[in-house]
């Protein structure tokens, strides 16, 4: 075995990480028997029999393995005891604060000169020397790139332009932006902070019906849209006289004069982006820049039930947010205007405009993704950024990916081999992507990121643990998971740098503190460190725009956001997510979802007794448990060609099938979006009842109790529909 090292030159760094493994299991005696090396006190005589050529071989192999120690990669020191990250506050009923800050103060900006977006991007300005700003490329082609000036001057025209349009100077004064990812969408944004406008951005996941009610609750008058589609989408609201105040659209894309024509028909003035910033070019105004405690931004979360809420952030609460995120990993990682951020998570949600708020703010650049995210590894490997958001549902994808190319037992087992070497780094703090098992197992997945990534948080949904402690040894860089809602801007809590564990979502953020209260209908007490989240912070919303009631279900007298979510505090001061207060939850792509909505539609399926609708955070799509009518469905099955007694039938893959394909036609016709429609369903053929556990006295689903009476069939079905 020695001799084969010994010969074999390319595989002496491989041996020197053999032995490094060795060394922390054993004794150098127990390595020496390993290796067939004689006892230390019989080397004199065994070195005097080895021949010279053995002599300079084992030579280099020490020099190696000393060179190895001396420049091995060092730790990385956090920023406070892992052991501690939290404490609790003082006189505050159970409050926790970051132990990282500069004092008992909740954190509201880090830099002076940075304290509204606005001047967030002009530092950005100053500090870049006019360096590049906004990318964006065409297929097979290298990014093009907006210099920070640029960007600023074409802000500073579009926001000119808007106010010879009739819109106003000031924080009643509301735009809608109704766009994919691109520079434009920056630049609109820009213009509105410029000139202390409020920013709302509209999406089409909301739907037709949720588009016409932000509007109509906003009051907007002007929306900048970037194709000529969603334009048409605008005009049939007005022309159905469902949003009268919609009075311009402005679009960033070239089109048809029919559409203006269109337009004029209905009293909606359309003209093109640029033709605003040539007006406003010719008529420029100065700047009416905002203060911090100006509203910035309404972000309208997509909701589960009723109407959507616009959640009213200000200047503040955005850089309040992002400033936290900025002190606890000042220690480890300082981004600079070298810095490139691939922008292709919606701009719509909060945790994208996070990120690109700290890459602004140092000057750096954001390049676009081409719209195509099945492109996106291509524009990665163009643009090369260094800071990588993600969301769990794409690093699954990346795990999956991985491990479908080790197609072999082999394979697989000096894949999980590498990186268990890799993961016994990270957990010692050391992060890194120039090992020997990034050379011959990980460098290809690095590459196809662009070979540059740096940092990658990730949000919106739980990460699966084993998922993210993988990857944070594949990647080899600082990955970071964080939690939070739009109610908070973003992020409450993250990760603490040095402490690579999963299962937890890190300490609160130095910008707010964090309590749990008693949920004495679901038995969590805070007495046993449980209960429901809830934070106060600078970066914590003002509220709902026109929607006390809901303002008052989520902000109480005290300032508190009560979140829904349930969290434990661990030991080390950390936050675990643990439950959900009302039955909402996420799925892996960050989507939130109603189960008690769905399984209202669907209970109206002919052959249905009773349904529940199960999903998972750490999973893409929902899957259904299903009591058939032991009446109805026999007869239902028969025309359709399916006989058998109700055990046969419930036991019959045909039926199943049509039962499912029901379920999916009523989702549809009640106006469920996909994410919403069970993929997959389990027939059961026992009533849920208050006897065996599973209904309350009132007859209410358990849905606790059922999750865990199902919970072999629920993983089945995830197994075979993945």
């Amino acid at each position: 075995m020695l001799t084969f090292f010994l010969v074999s030159g390319g595989s002496l760094w491989l041996f020197a990480e053999f032995i490094l493994s060795l060394l922390e299991k054993m004794q150098v005696q127990e390595i020496l028997r390993m290796l067939r090396l004689p006892e230390l006190g019989d080397l004199g005589q065994f070195f005097r029999s080895l021949s010279a050529t053995t002599l300079v071989g084992m030579g280099a192999l020490a020099a190696i393995l000393a060179y190895w120690f001396t420049h091995r990669p060092k730790a990385l020191q956090p920023p406070c005891n892992l052991l501690m990250q939290s404490e609790e506050v003082e006189d505050s009923g159970g409050a926790r604060r970051s132990v990282i800050g500069d004092g008992p103060q909740l954190l509201t900006h880090y830099y002076d000169d940075a304290r509204t977006m606005y001047q967030v991007f002009r530092r950005g300005l100053s500090i870049s020397g006019n360096g590049p700003c906004l990318g964006f490329r065409k297929p097979k082609q290298p990014y093009q790139w907006l210099s920070y000036q640029e960007v600023a001057d074409r802000a500073e025209y579009l926001g000119s332009g808007l106010l010879q349009h009739n819109c106003k100077a000031c924080t009643d004064q509301f735009i809608g932006v109704f766009a994919q990812n691109r520079p434009e969408w920056i630049i609109a944004e820009l213009a509105c902070y410029t000139y202390s406008m409020v920013v709302v951005p509209l999406y089409d996941t909301l739907g037709p019906g949720a588009i016409r009610y932000i509007i109509n609750t906003a009051d907007i008058s002007t929306v900048i849209v970037d194709q000529p589609q969603k334009a048409v989408l605008l005009l049939e609201h007005v022309e159905r006289k469902e949003t009268p105040g919609l009075t311009l659209i402005i679009l960033m894309e070239h089109f048809e004069e029919a559409l203006r024509d269109r337009g004029q028909e209905c009293g909606v003035a359309i003209i093109s982006m640029q033709a605003v910033e040539d007006c406003g070019q010719q008529n420029h105004h100065a700047p009416v820049p905002p203060k911090p405690s100006d509203l910035s931004i309404v972000c309208f979360t997509s909701g589960t039930t009723g109407n959507p809420k616009g959640a009213m952030l200000t200047h503040g609460n955005v850089v309040a947010d992002f400033s936290g995120f900025l002190k606890v990993t000042e220690s480890q990682w300082a981004p600079t205007c070298v810095d490139v951020h691939i922008a292709y998570l919606p701009l719509a949600h909060m945790f994208e405009r996070m990120v690109q708020s700290v890459v602004y703010c140092h000057g750096g650049r954001v390049g676009f993704f081409q719209g195509d995210i099945r492109l996106l590894s291509d524009d990665m490997k163009a643009l090369c950024p260094t800071i990588f958001p993600v969301v769990p549902r794409l690093l699954n994808r990346m795990y999956d990916k991985i491990f479908s190319q080790a197609d072999t037992p082999l394979k697989r087992w000096l894949l999980e081999f590498a990186a268990k070497r890799k993961q016994a780094e990270v957990r010692s703090g050391i992060i890194r992507n120039d090992s020997i098992w990034d050379e011959l197992f990980f460098n290809k997945i690095q590459a196809s990121l662009g070979g540059c990534v740096r940092m990658i948080v990730t949000g919106a949904a739980p990460a699966s643990p084993a998922v993210l402690g993988f990857l944070r040894a594949a990647l080899g860089c600082q990955v970071y998971e964080g939690y939070g809602q739009t109610e908070c801007t973003a992020g409450c809590t993250f990760t603490t740098p040095g402490d690579w564990t999963s299962g937890h979502v890190g300490a609160p953020l130095p910008c707010n503190h964090i309590k749990l209260i008693d949920v004495e209908e679901l038995n969590y007490w805070t007495c046993k460190g449980e209960g429901e989240i809830c934070v106060r912070g600078p970066n914590v919303f003002k509220g709902y725009l026109k929607d006390p009631a809901r303002t008052k279900e989520a902000l109480d007298c005290d300032g508190w956001l009560h979140t829904g979510d349930i969290g434990k505090w661990l030991p080390a001061g950390t936050l675990k997510i643990i439950d959900r207060k009302k039955h909402i939850f996420k799925l892996a792509q960050g989507e939130y979802v109603a189960p008690e909505k769905i399984e209202n539609i669907y209970i109206r399926s002919e052959p249905v007794a009773q349904i529940y609708v199960h999903g998972d955070s750490l999973k893409a799509f929902l899957v259904g448990i299903v009591v058939p009518d032991s009446e109805v469905m026999p007869s239902w099955a028969q025309k359709r060609g399916i006989e058998g007694t109700y055990a046969e039938l419930c036991a019959n893959k045909e039926l199943k099938k049509a039962i499912l394909e029901d379920l999916v036609r009523l989702g549809k016709e009640s106006g469920l979006h996909s994410f919403e429609q069970v993929k997959a369903i389990h027939i059961h053929s026992d009533m849920f009842s208050v006897q065996n556990g599973l209904l309350t006295p009132t007859l209410k689903a358990k849905r606790p109790e059922l999750r865990e009476y199902f919970k072999k069939q629920i993983e089945e079905l995830y197994s075979v529909s993945m």
